[in-house]
């Protein structure tokens, strides 16, 4: 038979081994946590067409779309807003296809096609939409404006290719350029400042010339 002392004894050491459990699992061990990091990236060499011209460039593998065409090939038009996708600031078109350029790493465009901002038009040659833009007065500080200029020019190939949208009504038929499919799908470029109807107004123009 099991005494009083026993049965305290045995809950004693229930609580220390407990305890031992808990710290083993939050505290991992000093061997492993001073195990030293690879001191050399894993670079890769990568080539693809910006604006329509061609580069090769070795690349750490972990570098993104964004910070390759910004800090490699110094074309700093599109911007690094949030870095994490939900400004659109960073947007360019990339085989045809606007994407948030932060979220994916360079490594995974090998021969892809992509437009920045920088070429899509230049001063005194300017795209139709950057023109909409400068006249219906698209932006104010102008930071988001490469994302969201790439952004509309997009926008208005997926609705000419019948892509629908959230709210297309009708999925067998070619969306109508309307102020609520604009909307819907600029819906992921963010404009701090509040163009926004005067973005709609800019890109409806564009459509309408377009048609």
């Amino acid at each position: 038979m099991y005494g009083p002392d026993d049965l305290e004894l045995n809950r004693r050491d229930l609580m220390a081994g407990a305890s031992a459990c808990a710290v083993a699992t939050a505290c991992p061990s000093a061997s492993w946590a001073a195990a030293p990091a690879s001191s050399e990236p894993v670079m890769s060499k990568v080539s693809f067409t910006v604006n329509g011209t061609a580069h090769e460039i070795d690349l750490d593998t972990r570098t993104t779309l964004l910070d390759a065409v910004r800090e490699h090939l110094h074309l700093t038009g599109a911007k690094k807003g949030c870095d994490h996708g939900q400004c659109g600031a960073c947007t360019m078109i990339v085989d045809g296809r606007r994407i948030n350029s932060c979220l994916t790493l360079a490594v995974m465009h090998q021969g892809d096609a992509i437009t920045t901002i920088e070429g899509l038009g230049k001063p005194g040659d300017l795209h139709p939409m950057q023109a909409a833009f400068v006249k219906h007065d698209g932006y104010q500080c102008g930071f988001c404006t490469p994302g969201q200029i790439c952004s509309g020019v997009a926008v208005l190939d997926e609705i000419k290719a019948g892509i629908p949208s959230h709210i297309t009504a009708d999925l067998t038929a070619t969306a109508a350029v309307t102020a609520d499919e604009i909307r819907e799908r600029m819906s992921g470029n963010i404009c701090r400042c509040g163009a926004y109807s005067n973005i709609v107004d800019a890109m409806t123009e564009v459509a309408g010339r377009q048609a």
